[in-house]
């Protein structure tokens, strides 16, 4: 038997490589999903997995391996998820100067018709989607190019972060940005330290859900005046 490697290849390989090096049609894969990540959720999260599978790329080396424990996981990010959301709405926020009421999401406040369809937005849009684009892909993408060095992660885990304040800006504004910003960095760190989306996914899912809730229950006055009154 012949080894391998040596044995005939697909007649696709040569587009798989294509599709996993940085030429033209690598560098228009990685905008497309980029572009489509926030724009047509949940299309860039599947076109990710799509070119994982179609350029032979394990979707493991996006993050989607087994957790080591699943209850650990979710409970996890559960926390991690209202924790952060109290803390940007009642500090970050605050300190930078945001309105108390948010004017996007205030069609929400005991709008009880909307809650459904928004649930499933954040589940699959923001948790699967935005986490498989800002932090599965592009780190897979930008770890092949920068490289797996201490300075390489930190510049991966500020591209990434900075990308995901912009795209939130036209429908958010400002703060909207910068909370997406400060919330990227974290999330993006929390998947630099398992090296799993699961953990981001889930603590990306909670952030949201309290902010739903808190909006829902007209309680942003309350939250954000939690510690500075």
């Amino acid at each position: 038997m012949p080894p391998a490697d040596a044995l005939p290849r697909p007649r696709d390989d040569a587009f798989a490589a294509k599709l996993r090096g940085f030429g033209p049609i690598g560098i228009a894969s990685l905008v497309v999903i980029t572009l489509l990540g926030p724009v047509m959720e949940p299309l860039g999260g599947l076109l990710a997995l799509l070119w994982a599978y179609r350029s032979r790329t394990p979707w493991s080396e996006l993050g989607f391996a087994k957790p080591r424990s699943w209850a650990l996981t979710i409970l996890l990010g559960l926390v991690l998820g209202f924790a952060l959301k109290l803390l940007m709405k009642s500090v970050v926020l605050t300190l930078l100067g945001a309105p108390v009421i948010n004017p996007t999401y205030h069609y929400l406040a005991g709008n009880t018709a909307a809650i459904p369809s928004m649930i499933f937005d954040i589940i699959v849009g923001a948790g699967f989607a935005e986490e498989t684009v800002f932090r599965g892909f592009l780190f897979e993408r930008l770890g092949k190019l920068l490289g797996q060095r201490p300075w390489a992660k930190a510049t991966i885990l500020l591209i990434t972060s900075i990308l995901f304040g912009l795209v939130h800006y036209p429908g958010q504004g400002l703060y909207g940005a910068l909370q997406a910003l400060f919330v990227g960095l974290f999330l993006g760190a929390l998947y630099l330290a398992t090296k799993r989306l699961w953990l981001s996914m889930v603590t990306h899912i909670a952030f949201d859900l309290t902010a739903l809730y808190i909006i829902y229950r007209g309680l942003e006055p309350r939250v954000a005046h939690l510690i500075f009154k």
